[in-house]
C-alpha cells in the first residue's frame, strides 16, 4: 500500500467488525451505527467531526432489560440478533430502527423478525426501551421523515410470489410515532435492479422534490452492490438507474484490495457535498480477513442524465466519480484535518467502569466480571459454561482491527480446584476460536493452546508445563506475515517463552462477523469459586 499523505485518509474508516453502516448529520457532527448481531451492548454508536476520525460514544442497546423477553439477546443463535440498523435525527430526537433476528430453540422453528425503534435525546443515551413494531415483516428497516410531516418505515421482505429463491422486495408503510404502530396501506416499491437477488437494506432520501431509494443487492459476498431508484411519489412507482449498480466490487478482480462492497447510506454535508458509507471486506487472507465486514467512506457527486432524447433527465448519485470503486487512499473530505488511526488499545482497569470497547457475547451471565473486587484489575469469574451455540460464558472481548498485531494480557490465576481454565481467546464464532489458557491438573499448572472449528471437537494444538508458575503470567499472541506466534512470560515480561505457531487464518471470517480478542475463564462444566484477575490488556499494531 502506498504511504498515506497528509491530504488523504485510509479506508476502512471503522476497522474491525462494523458492517451495515448507517450515518446521519446533525449540524457539524456526524453519527454512525452498525450491526452488532449477538453481542452486548448492541448497536455501537460513533461520533465524528470530519468523517474520518470516529469515537465510540455509546450503544443503543446498553441495558440488559432492553434485550430480554421478546427482544431476546440471551440465547440468540449465532449470526442472529441485531441486523442492519438505520440512524436518523429529527426535531431534537435520535431514532434507531433495526431488526432482531431470532430463531427459537427446537427443530423447524420459524425465524422471528422483531423490528423495533429506539429513541434518545443525546447520541450517547440513555436510549429508550424498544418500541416493537407489530406486523412489520422482514429485516433491515429504514425510517424516513417527509417534509409534509408524515413518517414512513421501509423494510425488506420476501414477496408473496417470488420469481426465484432469494428474491427480495422493499415495502413501505406510514407509522404513527405516538402509538408506535404502522398505519394505512402497505406499498411494495421495488425488487431491485440487477436480478433482484437478496434485495435489502433500503434507505429513502428526498432531493429536489424527488424520492431516492437506495438498496443493497446481490448478497453479502463478492456480488454485493448498491443500487438506486427514483420516484416522484414516495409510494412509487420507482424508476431504476440504468447505470446500476452505483457502487460494487463485483466488476473487479476477486483479488482487489477490498471485496463484497455494498450496503450503503449517504449523507449531505453542510456545503452541499455528499458522501457514502458502505461495508467491504479487506482482501488480506484467502480473499478475506479476520475482521470481516468493515465501514468504508466514498465520495459521492450527483449528475444529470445527458441524453437529449430523454423527456425526463433524472439526476443520479455517482460514487467515487474518479474511479468508481472504494479506494484504500482517498482525499480528505474536510480541509485542515488529518486522520489519526489508533494503532493501540490499552486498558489497565483503573477506571470505575468498563471501557466502551468491551463486549459480551449475548447478555452476560450474572456476576461474570467485576472491576471492584480488586483495585485496578478486572476479575473474571470462572463459570461452568464454555462456548456453545446459544450459550453464555465468562467471556469479554473487543474487536480485532488489524491482521498484524501483538495482543497481550497480564493475568493472575491461582484456582483452588483442577480443570479450571483462564486466559485469552481469539474468537470468531461459538464453534470457531483459539484459546491460550492456563490450567491446573493434579496440582500442576500447564499452558494450553486449544482450537475449535465447525463440525469438529476442540483440538489441543500445544501444551507446556509451567513448573515455575507462581500464579502470574503474561499471555501473548504476535500476528505477522500470515502467522500467529503464541508466547508467554513468567517474569513480568522480561523474557518470553514460545508455546506454538499457527497460520493466522484459522478463524478467518467468512464474510459475516468479525473476530474478537478477549479474556476467558471456565470451570469446564463444574461449579467453582475460581477467578482470574487481569492487570492489563494491550494491543499494538505490528509494522
Amino acid at each position: 500500500m502506498a504511504p498515506q499523505s497528509p491530504n488523504t485518509f485510509t479506508n476502512p474508516i471503522l476497522p474491525g467488525g462494523y458492517p451495515d453502516p448507517s450515518i446521519c448529520r446533525v449540524g457539524d457532527d456526524f453519527y454512525l451505527v452498525n450491526s452488532s448481531f449477538e453481542y452486548f451492548p448492541g448497536l455501537p454508536l460513533h461520533h465524528s467531526k470530519d468523517l474520518v476520525n470516529w469515537e465510540l460514544v455509546g450503544y443503543g442497546l446498553h441495558r440488559e432489560a432492553q434485550c430480554t423477553g421478546e427482544m431476546n439477546l440471551v440465547d440468540v443463535q449465532s449470526r442472529g440478533g441485531i441486523h442492519a440498523p438505520t440512524l436518523r435525527y429529527h426535531e431534537g430526537t435520535f431514532y434507531l430502527i433495526t431488526t432482531n433476528v431470532y430463531v427459537p430453540p427446537g427443530d423447524n422453528q420459524p425465524t422471528q423478525f422483531i423490528n423495533f425503534i429506539l429513541t434518545a435525546q443525546e447520541i450517547a443515551g440513555p436510549w429508550s426501551d424498544p418500541h416493537i413494531l407489530a406486523g412489520a415483516p422482514g429485516i433491515d428497516p429504514d425510517i424516513f421523515f417527509d417534509t409534509d410531516g408524515k413518517v414512513w418505515v421501509a423494510g425488506t421482505h420476501s414477496p408473496a410470489k417470488p420469481n426465484f429463491p432469494g428474491e427480495g422486495e422493499i415495502w413501505l408503510q406510514e407509522i404513527d410515532l405516538v402509538n408506535w404502530r404502522l398505519i394505512g396501506e402497505r406499498h411494495f416499491l421495488w425488487r431491485g435492479a440487477c436480478g433482484g437477488v437478496w434485495v435489502e437494506g433500503p434507505h429513502l432520501y428526498k432531493r429536489d422534490g424527488r424520492y431516492y431509494l437506495l438498496v443493497a443487492e446481490g448478497g453479502t459476498s463478492f456480488n454485493h452492490a448498491v443500487m438506486v431508484a427514483v420516484s416522484d411519489a414516495i409510494t412509487g412507482p420507482y424508476v431504476p438507474n440504468p447505470r446500476n449498480p452505483i457502487l460494487s466490487s463485483r466488476h473487479l478482480s476477486y483479488d482487489y484490495w477490498v471485496n463484497s462492497v455494498g450496503h450503503g447510506d449517504i449523507v449531505e454535508l453542510a456545503d452541499g457535498r455528499w458522501f457514502m458509507v458502505a461495508l467491504g471486506i479487506r482482501n488480506e487472507a484467502g480473499r478475506g480477513s479476520n475482521m470481516g465486514r468493515e465501514t468504508h467512506l466514498i465520495p459521492v457527486t450527483w449528475e444529470r442524465e445527458p441524453f437529449e432524447w430523454q423527456e425526463i433527465k433524472y439526476e443520479w448519485p455517482v460514487c467515487a466519480p474518479a474511479t468508481g470503486r472504494v479506494e484504500r487512499l482517498t482525499p480528505l473530505p474536510l480541509p485542515n484535518t488529518r486522520q489519526v488511526r489508533s494503532e493501540t488499545f490499552f486498558d489497565d482497569f483503573s477506571l470505575p467502569v468498563r471501557r466502551r470497547e468491551w463486549n459480551f457475547r449475548r447478555v452476560p451471565l450474572p456476576e461474570t466480571c467485576s472491576l471492584h473486587a480488586r483495585e485496578n484489575h478486572l476479575r473474571l469469574f470462572a463459570k461452568p459454561e464454555d462456548f456453545q451455540e446459544r450459550g453464555r460464558c465468562s467471556f469479554i472481548g473487543f474487536r480485532q482491527k488489524e491482521s498484524d498485531f501483538t495482543y497481550a494480557a497480564s493475568m493472575e490465576f491461582w484456582p483452588d480446584s483442577d480443570h479450571v481454565d483462564a486466559g485469552i481467546v481469539l474468537f470468531q464464532q461459538d464453534n470457531l476460536w483459539l484459546k491460550m489458557v492456563a490450567r491446573r491438573e493434579n496440582g500442576r499448572f500447564h499452558l494450553r493452546l486449544v482450537f475449535a472449528a465447525p463440525d469438529t471437537s476442540p483440538a489441543l494444538l500445544a501444551e507446556a508445563a509451567l513448573p515455575h508458575y507462581s500464579g502470574e503470567i503474561i499471555l501473548q499472541v504476535v500476528a505477522s506475515n500470515g502467522r500467529y506466534r503464541y508466547t508467554y512470560s513468567l517474569d513480568n515480561g522480561v523474557s518470553y517463552q514460545p508455546l506454538a505457531e499457527t497460520a493466522a487464518n484459522l478463524i478467518l471470517s467468512r464474510g459475516y462477523t468479525g473476530a474478537y480478542l478477549g479474556l476467558f475463564a471456565t470451570g469446564n462444566g463444574q461449579a467453582t469459586e475460581a477467578y482470574a484477575d487481569f492487570d492489563w490488556v494491550r494491543v499494538m499494531r505490528e509494522a
